[in-house]
């Protein structure tokens, strides 16, 4: 058995409460090195807070988090102090916000947003950083000539392109997602979602992907959570969902879709 047939990310009963309000309740699965997990609702239903929580951005009321390092060892993550959280976010995982600004340093050049990031892994070289700044900008379809340029003066989707270069240029194994197409024009979201397909492909990246929208799932997972009043109701293989959901609640999500593209 190699390190690939074992979990990347093993979640076992995560649990969190705000106050006396769910947010999300005994969430259980397996992510592997390679897979994309999308995490489907309506507003409402948790997927937001069980992202927020499986990041270590949000400690949840119970349950557990294990990540395999790339040495084999097995994580707790929430057994490790709050250095070693930041320090994982940092380098080995990666979080694209919806909103480009909460993922961006919006005052200071393109170049220094991805740079930045190298800065964390050790890189001091000024070339070294710049040269490798300019080769991300061209694997998310910015010019070059841009680098110099802060974010404020980009486009809504060359921010979301940016942010995703900030993420991936420290070569991270386990990327989290959050509506990353959400606020953009159709035309937009297409081009972004074949950005982020080819570079999930090409990095053999994991991604956890929270989104309502189920084209977007469709086109991007392997598998699907549904999720609905905090708890997972129905998951599997995206296409087996999506064309013979048994729950009636996924059921009326697909619908819906079918409805609106009718």
């Amino acid at each position: 058995m190699t390190m690939r047939d074992l979990p990347l990310l093993e979640i076992e009963g995560l649990t969190h409460f705000y106050g006396a309000q769910l947010g999300c309740r005994n969430v259980s699965f397996d992510i592997y090195s390679g897979e994309v997990l999308a995490i489907v609702g309506e507003s409402g239903s948790g997927k937001s807070t069980l992202l927020n929580c499986l990041s270590a951005q949000l400690r949840p009321t119970g349950g557990t988090i294990h990540y395999r390092m790339r040495d084999g060892s097995r994580l707790d993550v929430y057994g490790a102090g709050e250095a070693e959280q930041r320090r994982l976010l940092r380098t080995d995982w990666g979080f694209v916000h919806q909103h480009p600004h909460r993922g961006l340093r919006m005052g200071v050049s393109a170049g220094a947003n991805v740079g930045e990031r190298l800065m964390v892994v050790g890189e001091r070289h000024y070339g070294n950083i710049r040269a490798k700044a300019l080769e991300w900008l061209g694997k998310v379809e910015i010019d070059g000539a841009r680098i110099d340029d802060v974010p404020n003066t980009f486009s809504g989707g060359m921010q979301q392109r940016l942010q995703i270069a900030r993420n991936l240029v420290t070569e991270p194994r386990l990327i989290f997602m959050d509506e990353p197409t959400g606020g953009l024009d159709v035309s937009v979201q297409a081009r972004l979602l074949d950005l982020i397909r080819t570079l999930v492909a090409d990095l053999g990246l994991s991604v956890i992907i929270v989104t309502h929208d189920l084209a977007v799932a469709r086109l991007l997972s392997d598998r699907i959570m549904v999720m609905k009043g905090g708890e997972v109701i129905e998951t599997g293989l995206t296409d087996q969902v999506l064309d013979d959901p048994h729950m009636p609640y996924t059921q009326l999500l697909v619908s819906s879709i079918l409805q609106v593209g009718a």
